[in-house]
């Protein structure tokens, strides 16, 4: 009836595969590895109970009132200082935007940068909210290999050169889906073959903080060296996804440019979300909660590896992260993740297939996994029930 009334943008913009999937995973019977959901018991419900009496006792209707886009001073300030602290990241407040969690980061980009048809280079596989997001702007994707140890060089030297894209959106850090991380040897690579180009590089790291395994932080790409960097964070997986809460670092002009597109979007985040957040910030320790959220993490991650190991056939390959949420399975060629997906919910356990992480997919034979939100029995009772649907196809 309404066909005729939607925009070509919207028809032809897929919907999120994964709350799709979700819907089916709501049962109570099935373990789901599907969602990208950070543990509920991560969460620092009675800190943030303390939080939300003393901003109300401090600030009053401020924090039920609009506010201003770029959000929070306070709030904008604590990113400055860790950046700084961590990275040694040159950066000021005005660097700085509060939007309403990195998904309405990247509808942002998109809104400031993109045209019918500019190209964007992207990892293959690569997030799929963020195709989902570009895709809305008409945008062309461009797919560069991942390899193990980061992007594949001459893939990127060639598509650089054959495709010139005006953006490239990476994920250094525990990359989704695949739970791979750049080396610094990598990043380096990347960043003297960038350098030179016409190119915005968008660095998303939601993951970055959730490091389980030694070793040290690997600088950003081109830090401090590139003012066409824009950095993308959130408090989703250290603090809690549902104030969806994220932000946005990039060269003021930028940031004047987003500003006015969220201007138009929503006029502001989720304030009383800000002031939690902040204040929550501001009287805990961050970084000895990030430490028990990354023990939680590791010991799950293991109890995933270990139980595929133990299970799974040995043709079936996976990678074995080292932070972040999620592992990638690769299973045999000519087998259809498909039929594995449907024979799975039979046996009462979710994941998400490969196909929506590329662009055109064809002959996909990769699924994600995400161990966070289960316990290590239950994660072991689904992976037994997914290895017996990978002996069956």
């Amino acid at each position: 009836m309404f066909e005729s009334y939607f925009s070509q943008r919207i028809k032809n913009t897929p919907s999120s595969f994964i709350r799709e999937i979700l819907k089916v995973t709501q049962k109570p019977e099935i373990i789901s590895f599907a969602g990208g959901l950070p543990n509920p018991i991560s969460f620092p419900q009675e800190e943030l109970k303390v939080s939300m009496n003393r901003i109300a006792d401090k600030f009053g209707a401020k924090i039920y009132q609009y506010s201003t886009t770029m959000g929070l001073d306070s709030l904008r300030q604590f990113i400055v200082d860790r950046y700084k602290r961590i990275w040694g990241m040159d950066i000021t407040i005005d660097n700085v935007i509060i939007t309403t969690g990195s998904q309405q980061a990247l509808d942002l980009i998109g809104k400031v940068f993109i045209n019918d048809g500019d190209k964007v280079l992207v990892e293959k596989p690569s997030y799929l909210g963020l195709l989902q997001a570009f895709c809305l702007y008409r945008a062309d994707f461009v797919q560069s290999k991942l390899n193990d140890d980061g992007l594949d060089i001459e893939d990127l030297k060639n598509n650089l050169k054959t495709h010139k894209p005006k953006l490239a959106y990476l994920i250094p850090n525990f990359q989704n889906p695949t739970g791979l991380t750049y080396t610094a040897e990598n990043r380096k690579k990347v960043f003297e073959v960038i350098k030179d180009e016409n190119l915005i590089l968008i660095q998303d790291d939601p993951y970055g903080e959730l490091r389980f395994e030694e070793g040290e932080r690997i600088p950003y790409i081109g830090l401090n060296e590139n003012e066409k960097n824009i950095y993308l964070g959130s408090f989703s997986k250290i603090v809690t996804p549902g104030m969806r809460l994220g932000y946005i670092i990039a060269n003021k002009e930028i940031i004047k440019m987003i500003e006015t597109a969220k201007q138009a979007s929503d006029l502001h985040s989720n304030i009383f979300g800000q002031y939690l957040i902040s204040d929550y910030l501001y009287n805990n320790d961050l970084d000895k909660h990030i430490e028990k959220i990354k023990k939680l993490y590791k010991s799950q991650a293991g109890a995933m590896v270990s139980a595929m190991e133990k299970y799974f056939p040995k043709s079936v390959k996976f990678t074995h992260p080292k932070g972040g949420m999620f592992t990638w399975v690769t299973i045999q060629e000519g087998k259809s993740v498909t039929d594995l997906f449907d024979k799975a919910i039979a046996k009462k356990v979710a994941f998400v297939p490969g196909h929506p992480f590329y662009v055109n997919p064809q002959n996909v034979n990769t699924l994600r996994l995400n161990y966070t939100n289960a316990d290590e029995k239950t994660i072991e009772i689904g992976i037994e029930r997914l290895a017996q649907a990978l002996e069956e196809i």
